[in-house]
């Protein structure tokens, strides 16, 4: 679900693989979390006090420390030049968010389309004082992507990215919480966050702000946690349900929101019981109907039964049973990094013995009974050698020769592998 609001501020203060499951792993090095170092400086600590629990804030950056990423010529070039459509782009004033008819129009000849973004009105209204919101900048921003990619595998949580433009002296929205964890990058101008403790501790993604609007409301009105401004290059790190909103001071600004949608213990609990369930199909007794005629009163409905089942299914779940459920989870919930499809046809109509491959970063592959399983599918890879299979999940580049001709042609084809 898209990130709404924004917002925040405390007191000042290779690829994702799994090992191989029919063999233990080599011992490797820590890995570096390079996106994640660079928006909180010590990783460890950060896990350790933070992640989850409280709001963090790093200051004095260069002012400059996010242009890699995102510039405010950038978000004229996204609406102005890319032929964004709704929902990629969001509209909103005084707190409310604006029909998608009062920034879009046809894209013209030959485009058939009707709902393109229309610089001429996204101009207008800005002038008016409405926020832009560029939403889902992590698939069509690649500097974006590939530091949200990065993110997310420094967190193992997935990660999406929006960014909110706000004209001098306006709030995008109310007061609100989000219902995940929240990055927050200054990249231009100044913009004062009033940050509130949470009245619901960390959300579940079906229990959002507004059904609590009254909460939301009082809590609000008292002395906030929390009340700073935020000037480019500072980042900001909220854990869900923190309540905040933001003002923009003086001039234009431009802040990225880096949204990271967390694996909860709920979601254990959710496979748990959606595991008991399938097994307890298979339970002829547990299928059975209850009796005719009944009431379905509290003392008809075979609690005890039924209960006793329910028990003795959870208890029988292997905990790997759960992990591969989330697993699968894990990889829809992201992409691999991007894959030209000419770029690879032409790779795989040119190898040679010598031509050096690796693996596709951020495909999360794993490699279990001769046959890699990843985003971008699964290949059955019995005719490469073990060793060589190794080398390639590590990280490490390998040749055509190292492969095997056939099996190396087969991978490139399937996007699992690409130029080393």
């Amino acid at each position: 679900m898209p990130h709404q609001p924004e917002d925040g501020r405390p007191g000042d203060s290779g690829p994702a693989v799994r090992p191989d499951t029919t063999r233990p792993a080599p011992s490797r090095p820590a890995p570096s979390r390079p996106a994640l170092t660079r928006l909180v400086g010590d990783v460890t600590d950060f896990a350790q006090t933070s992640w989850g629990r409280a709001p963090v804030l790093r200051t004095g950056a260069d002012a400059g420390a996010f242009a890699d990423l995102l510039t405010e010529p950038a978000v004229d070039e996204l609406v102005a030049r890319r032929g964004l459509r709704t929902p990629f782009v969001r509209v909103a004033k005084a707190g409310s968010t604006l029909p998608h008819s009062a920034f879009t129009a046809p894209g013209g000849l030959g485009a058939g389309i009707a709902d393109q973004v229309s610089d001429d009105k996204l101009s207008a209204l800005f002038a008016a004082g409405s926020t832009i919101v560029l939403q889902g900048l992590h698939r069509v921003w690649p500097p974006v992507l590939d530091f949200c990619q990065q993110l997310a595998a420094d967190l193992g949580h997935p990660v999406q990215a929006n960014a909110y433009v706000t004209p001098p002296q306006n709030q995008g929205f109310d007061d609100h919480y989000d219902v995940h964890d929240v990055f927050v990058l200054q990249v231009a101008g100044r913009k004062k966050w009033s940050i509130h403790a949470p009245v619901h501790e960390a959300p579940l993604r079906d229990q959002p702000w507004t059904d609590r609007r009254d909460e939301v409301r009082r809590a609000a009105e008292q002395e906030p946690v929390i009340e700073t401004v935020l000037e480019p290059g500072d980042a900001l790190y909220l854990p869900r349900g923190y309540l905040h909103s933001a003002t923009a001071l003086g001039g234009v600004t431009v802040h990225l929101t880096l949204g990271v949608h967390s694996w909860t213990r709920y979601a254990v609990a959710e496979e748990l019981v959606a595991l008991a369930l399938e097994r307890l199909a298979d339970d002829e007794e547990a299928r059975g109907s209850l009796p005719l005629g009944i009431s379905l009163a509290a003392d008809d409905l075979d609690l005890d039964l039924v209960g006793k089942r329910l028990r003795e299914a959870l208890g029988s779940i292997d905990a790997d049973d759960v992990a591969q459920r989330l697993h699968a989870k894990r990889r829809g919930s992201q992409r691999a990094a991007p894959l030209g499809p000419l770029a690879q046809h032409a790779l795989a109509a040119s190898l040679t013995d010598a031509t050096a491959l690796r693996l596709r970063e951020h495909l999360d592959a794993t490699l279990t009974d001769a046959t890699l399983t990843t985003r971008a599918g699964s290949l059955p890879v019995d005719q490469v050698p073990a060793p060589v299979l190794r080398r390639l999940l590590d990280g490490h580049p390998v040749t055509v020769a190292d492969l095997g001709r056939e099996p190396a042609r087969e991978l490139v084809e399937a996007g699992l592998v690409v130029a080393g």
